[in-house]
């Protein structure tokens, strides 16, 4: 979980004005200080999040590209923020972590793009090139983890019986 000393603090009387800290200084300060925002759970909160993302698609269907689907969004966003300040509360990740995460991906997904350490290094591709080296990526990203899955396990449980 990243710890940076400029985190906004519920405590802080003013709201940050970048607005990303400034979300998460609301999230704080409702999971405070909002007793229905406190006993929301990952669990009670996935009908929230499935009923957002349906009205942002009911948005884009109606082809409304303007402030109703930036409105929604914001909505799922809000979801996401409350999903990463109850994580971050388990000590498990927090939004800042979820940030790097897909920007990670995005990086390692997107050669055409970037380097792998994240330099702009942009290059010639098609569509299918990049629909192709996406889906490549993606399929050894999940092999990796469930190689390390397996690797973990095994030395949880040590090897089977009877395995040489």
């Amino acid at each position: 979980m990243s710890a940076q000393p400029s985190e906004p603090s519920s405590q802080d009387q003013q709201a940050p004005q970048d607005q990303f800290q400034r979300l998460k200084w609301v999230i704080a300060a409702l999971r405070e200080y909002c007793p229905w925002t406190q006993q929301l759970t990952h669990e009670s909160l996935t009908e929230y999040l499935v009923e957002e993302s349906q009205e942002v698609l009911e948005e884009i269907a109606a082809g409304n590209t303007g402030d109703s689907l930036r409105k929604e969004l914001g909505d799922v966003l809000m979801q996401v923020a409350l999903h990463a300040a109850i994580a971050s509360e388990r000590g498990d990740f927090d939004l800042d972590d979820v940030a790097e995460a897909i920007g990670s991906k995005l990086i390692r997904r997107s050669p055409h793009v970037f380097t792998p350490e994240g330099s702009l290094n942009p290059t010639d591709a098609t569509v299918e090139e990049i629909d192709a080296a996406w889906d490549r990526i993606k399929a050894e990203e999940k092999a990796a983890e469930k190689a390390a899955a397996e690797q973990a396990a095994l030395r949880r449980t040590g090897p089977a019986e009877g395995a040489a």
